[in-house]
């Protein structure tokens, strides 16, 4: 099934424990923005959602282990993981990228994603339907001019993903898959294409559907693959 056809029920994820990294703005992130998302679920009656906060630029050992125990002392178990947080770093040829912010990104687009889920596979192997998605990139599948380690970094992203699916290929419990959700109306964008038309673009809301099948039960059974929202 396209996941771009997918229309979801309301409760698509009813009693499912997911955790969304960098759930706070657009595609982004900030402590603000996490609050008011918190206060605007409590206030249409939806399960009290839990809010961690995380530097991942700086993150070490003991704050991932912090979070999961969290987690496990919270909910016992992790039924999906949506790795969406992400840097753009520079827009710049390979002969004048900066080494600093190349080591930047791909730590926070690459390597956080492989820690955390490396940390949090004890939680998801204990659901008995757990999906894990990372985010990807048009440019994580064919190089483009300028996109430095921003594309390298999804490059990464999808053979991490794709080396994840056939590791854990017949468990039976546990799908590994990639989205690409395309241009988006979020801040990173912004900075990418500082002369595009905002309005050129969809919001981000409207490219849910894909987000839900995946992460709910719909997708059960499908791992190893590569979505696009548009």
């Amino acid at each position: 099934m396209d996941p771009r056809g997918y229309v979801p029920a309301a409760d698509a994820l009813r009693d499912r424990v997911i955790l969304i990294t960098g759930a706070g703005q657009g595609i982004g992130r900030t402590q603000a923005r996490l609050e008011q998302v918190y206060d605007e679920l409590v206030a249409r009656g939806a399960p009290e959602p839990a809010i961690y906060v995380m530097d991942f630029k700086r993150a070490g050992g003991p704050e991932y282990f912090a979070l999961a125990e969290q987690l496990e002392a919270t909910y016992g178990r992790l039924d999906g993981l949506l790795h969406n947080a992400g840097i753009l770093g520079q827009r710049a040829p390979i002969e004048h990228y900066d080494v600093a912010v190349w080591h930047e990104v791909m730590h926070v687009n690459l390597n956080v994603p492989f820690v955390l889920t490396r940390t949090l596979l004890p939680l998801l192997r204990r659901s008995p339907d757990a999906s894990i998605v990372f985010t990807s990139s048009s440019v994580g599948r064919r190089g483009r001019a300028y996109w430095g380690a921003y594309a390298v970094s999804k490059f990464g992203v999808e053979g991490l993903a794709q080396v994840l699916a056939d590791e854990t290929e017949g468990s039976g419990t546990l799908r590994v898959n990639c989205i690409n959700p395309g241009g988006t109306r979020t801040s990173m964008r912004r900075l990418a294409y500082p002369g595009e038309d905002p309005a050129s673009v969809p919001e981000p809301a409207t490219l849910m559907a894909p987000y839900l099948y995946l992460l709910g039960p719909a997708s059960r059974g499908i791992s190893g693959g590569t979505f696009d929202c548009q």
